[in-house]
């Protein structure tokens, strides 16, 4: 077995043709989490004894042929997404030693398929940063050169990926989290429709924004993952219908009965100012080889989605401000005592958040506040619906729309210190939250920094609930 070249896919194929066992896999995979997570830090948590217990159960499962996509295939779950009994943290001192009460839908239906859970993995704390320099317990690694961090905030689950302590892993996306690290390490990343997928039993972020999504090692494992987990939830009442409409979907020319995507829109204009030249370089040759595959190239407007990080960092933080207030010593997590019911609020949130949570906390309260609220929170909300109409506007005449997923490969620890660098990481990303499209990362290539190639990722940006273009385009980079 060897591990490196593994994918869901042939995982599947092996199990049942009985070349080996799942709990023969996923002993493969918990030593390489031994060796390797001392480093990367992928981890914040292993569960070796349960991850092997589920591997038997799989084993039985299989040898009952009671066989699903997912039976017994080794997965990492971001430490923010529930599992009834174990610690849930969101990478934050103040929910260190909290224990999920109940298993989020996601969990529950991997549960259902026979999956193995081998553990936690790090992110930034609450999902808010690009790095994972923002977690409390340590920044994650990134396996193709460790001076360099994995992205964010999914970032424990990209290095886990990369560096095959996982055949796959689950992240969240609220303004790229699952892109870009899928960019900076090497893999697909998946942000779908917002609603695709049950966001129950998800640490709530940005409510309007968040999604959760795959983390793999080809498109075709990135369907096998999201197959499993979308749907309808009555839990989530964001979540969209089985059955979608699909009459205002522009696909070859109103053909509705024709499934391949042959029009690709690119905002140039977008794409120019503060892009790496030699991603772009790499992004020009991902169009030449759409080309050569059939597809037509064509010059798009998107005249508002610039506005899109000012939009983000307007809505995320008044959004993030309000479900981090249940945060507050009382209810669940760190309690700091003190003798008034004020300053244990107070003392708990100081010890319990972060910097980067803080500061978003902050913004989001200021930019809520009475007199400014007009200013800020309601004109962004009115840009972000002039976004969103930009891109219903773009798929009347395009199946897709494609850009760099980051302007930037990974970079170094500590060289984006100033919040702003930061946050214009977001800049291509934050787009497909604010319409709530879906959206995918595909390896382009790679650029050279420091003697080192480093992988680029093109994202694809599909029509309401076309993930099926997402992946037909993708298929298609993987085979050029």
């Amino acid at each position: 077995m060897d591990i490196s070249t593994l994918t869901i896919a042939t995982a599947r194929k092996d199990l049942d043709a009985k070349k080996y066992s799942a709990l023969d896999l996923t002993d493969a995979y918990l030593d390489t989490i031994r060796e390797k997570n001392p480093e990367i830090h992928a981890y914040l948590e292993v569960w070796e004894d349960s991850a092997r217990a589920e591997a038997k159960h799989a084993d039985g499962m299989i040898a009952r042929g009671e066989i699903h996509p997912l039976t017994g295939i080794p997965l990492a779950i971001k430490d923010n997404i529930l599992i009834e009994g174990r610690i849930a943290s969101a990478a934050s001192k103040i929910l260190e030693q909290y224990r999920a009460s109940y298993d989020a839908t996601v969990t529950k239906k991997l549960k259902s398929q026979g999956a193995v859970f081998l553990g936690r993995t790090n992110m930034d704390e609450f999902a808010m940063g690009s790095s994972t320099e923002n977690s409390a317990f340590g920044p994650s690694k990134n396996p193709i050169d460790t001076s360099r961090v994995p992205g964010g905030s999914s970032g424990g689950s990209s290095a886990a990926v990369a560096a095959h302590m996982a055949l796959a892993a689950l992240g969240s996306d609220t303004g790229g989290s699952i892109r870009q690290p899928a960019s900076f390490t090497g893999l697909v990343g998946l942000k779908p429709t917002y609603g695709a997928v049950s966001r129950y039993g998800l640490m709530a972020m940005g409510s309007s924004l968040d999604q959760i999504g795959p983390l793999t090692r080809s498109v075709e494992d990135t369907k096998i993952l999201f197959d499993a987990i979308k749907g309808n939830d009555p839990y989530d009442g964001t979540t969209l219908p089985d059955s979608p409409n699909m009459s205002k979907v522009r696909l070859l020319t109103n053909d509705m009965s024709a499934i391949t995507p042959k029009r690709i829109g690119v905002p140039r204009s977008f794409l120019a100012e503060g892009t790496n030249p030699d991603i772009l370089a790499r992004f020009e040759e991902a169009l030449a080889k759409l080309k050569k595959a059939g597809y037509e190239i064509i010059d798009i407007d998107l005249p508002n989605v610039p506005y899109s990080l000012a939009v983000y960092y307007i809505i995320m933080p008044a959004e993030v401000s309000t479900n981090l207030e249940r945060f507050d010593g009382i209810r669940y997590g760190l309690s700091v005592p003190a003798e008034a019911i004020r300053d244990v609020y107070t003392k708990t949130r100081g010890a319990g958040f972060g910097a980067e949570a803080r500061r978003r906390i902050l913004l989001g309260a200021f930019v809520l506040s009475s007199g400014y609220a007009d200013a800020y929170y309601r004109k962004a909300r009115a840009v972000r619906s002039l976004i969103r109409q930009d891109f219903e506007k773009a798929f009347q005449s395009v199946d897709a729309i494609v850009t760099p997923t980051n302007p930037s490969p990974a970079f170094t620890f500590g060289s984006k210190s100033d919040p702003i660098s930061m946050y214009v990481e977001d800049i291509f990303s934050t787009p497909a939250n604010l319409a709530g499209v879906p959206a995918i990362s595909v390896p382009m290539g790679t650029v050279v920094r420091d003697g080192t190639d480093l992988p680029v990722g093109l994202q694809i940006i599909a029509p309401h609930r076309r993930e099926d273009i997402l992946f037909t385009i993708g298929t298609d980079i993987e085979r050029a």
